[in-house]
């Protein structure tokens, strides 16, 4: 096993090196009734890393922005409710929850980047340090410790 992988089976941060693709992970997507406001809010209170932003008439068709442990989300403009209908991606409706080492320094983050924090740090009976914060956009972010449960071989 590699260090990385090792690194990332116990929980811990991991990183690509600039200019490689990462592994393979999971991506969620959601679109913006302000995209380019989101972005920044997301870089700024949560940590988020701005990875690419294609635009086309002031709409933002496709961005991707990095969770510096591993993965991402990538966002787009609303288009208009009969596309994001078909798409069943509406502003607003979104959810994740993002592995952290220190969730209580990110929610003083995102807090004072102005992100409604709705719940407070706390731990979890499973022994997670969480919390949860509203986007300008709505969205609701989970931070926390929990990196998953051990794989099954």
């Amino acid at each position: 096993m590699t260090d990385t992988a090792h690194t990332a089976q116990e929980g811990g941060t991991t990183g690509t090196a600039p200019g490689t693709a990462p592994p393979p992970q999971v991506w969620p997507a959601l679109r913006a009734a302000d995209a380019p406001a989101l972005i920044r809010f997301l870089v700024d209170a949560f940590g988020f890393e701005e990875n690419v932003v294609y635009e086309d008439g002031g709409l933002v068709v496709h961005a991707e922005l990095s969770w510096p442990p591993g993965g991402g989300v990538m966002l787009g403009s609303s288009r208009g409710s009969d596309a994001d209908e078909e798409c069943g991606l509406r502003p607003g409706v979104f959810s994740a929850y993002v592995v952290t080492d220190a969730p209580d320094e990110l929610c003083a983050r995102a807090r004072a980047a102005g992100a409604e924090i709705v719940a407070e740090p706390h731990t979890t009976d499973y022994g997670s340090r969480d919390f949860a914060a509203r986007d300008p956009e709505g969205n609701r972010w989970s931070f926390g410790t929990y990196p998953g449960a051990p794989r099954k071989a």
